[in-house]
């Protein structure tokens, strides 16, 4: 069966889109997403966004990671499969509820010249209890220290949509390989994504990830989201804060209502295989 495909970037965090409307590719979507995301035999990619029919909102984006693992959520995927479908004409209003493993999420399409330039999510909250993560502490995980393969660190963990851990550190100090292990801590019964961040000012960080299911990434729209909490908890940043990530900026903003986050959706190219 040939499957016609988009590959698509948000700030370097690259995807496959698949229209799955009926479902036919559900049984199979972890080999498939293996296969089609490696970057040598497939087309590669960090991972699989199917588009399917949602009974609760407009639409539904289901996430199969490079390795076959499901994702709840992701922050870069979702911009672009708004863009996906607001693009094909499957949604035709520019503020779009989206179905997710982690609930509704709206995205809000930024058009300029007829084309979609950026687009904003309102990523709802985060929280910060051990239980929703899951994290083995009976204690909120903030600059609690850990000693993985014989080096300290000094970490934040929440749930933002997935799993995330947080360690504020400058770049050139870690390697985002260390993610590997940490993501894996016996701390983290399920796993989480590895974020290392570096306050540049109280209005700008780095932040480089290593992505549970997929490991170093480009970006993360997620984890972006989680290191600007994780710095304005302890004090370092506003609630306001670009993101400066290998593979381009995310604008993050911590409200009252929630977190929203700003980037660019950028599709590559189409095909068929």
């Amino acid at each position: 069966m040939n499957l016609k495909f988009t590959k698509m970037q948000g700030t370097g965090n690259d995807f496959i889109v698949l229209e799955d409307m009926d479902l036919k590719l559900l049984n199979n979507q972890d080999k498939l997403a293996q296969k089609l995301c490696d970057r040598r035999f497939g087309i590669g990619a960090d991972g699989i966004l199917f588009v399917r029919k949602s009974e609760v909102a407009d639409i539904k984006m289901e996430i199969i990671n490079a390795d076959g693992s499901y994702a709840a959520m992701c922050g870069n995927g979702i911009r672009c499969f708004a863009k996906y479908v607001f693009d094909e004409n499957i949604i035709s209003d520019k503020n779009i509820k989206i179905e997710t493993g982690d609930g509704i999420k709206i995205a809000n399409i930024k058009l300029e010249n007829s084309g979609v330039t950026s687009v904003t999510i309102d990523m709802g909250n985060y929280s910060l209890n051990p239980k929703d993560i899951p994290a083995e502490s009976e204690e909120k995980i903030i600059n609690n220290k850990i000693i993985v393969e014989n080096k300290e660190y000094k970490i934040i963990s929440m749930l933002m949509g997935v799993p995330h851990t947080v360690i504020i550190s400058k770049l050139d100090q870690v390697d985002v390989n260390e993610g590997k292990a940490i993501e894996k801590y016996k701390l983290f019964p399920k796993g989480s994504n590895v974020n290392f961040c570096e306050i540049v000012d109280k209005h700008n960080v780095k932040v480089k990830t290593w992505e549970r299911g997929a490991g170093p990434t480009l970006a993360c729209g997620t984890g972006s989201c989680a290191s600007v909490i994780a710095a304005n908890l302890i004090g370092l940043t506003e609630k306001d804060v670009k993101v400066q990530v290998p593979g381009g900026e995310m604008q993050i903003k911590i409200s009252d209502k929630g977190i929203l986050m700003t980037g660019p959706a950028v599709t590559v190219f189409k095909g068929e295989i």
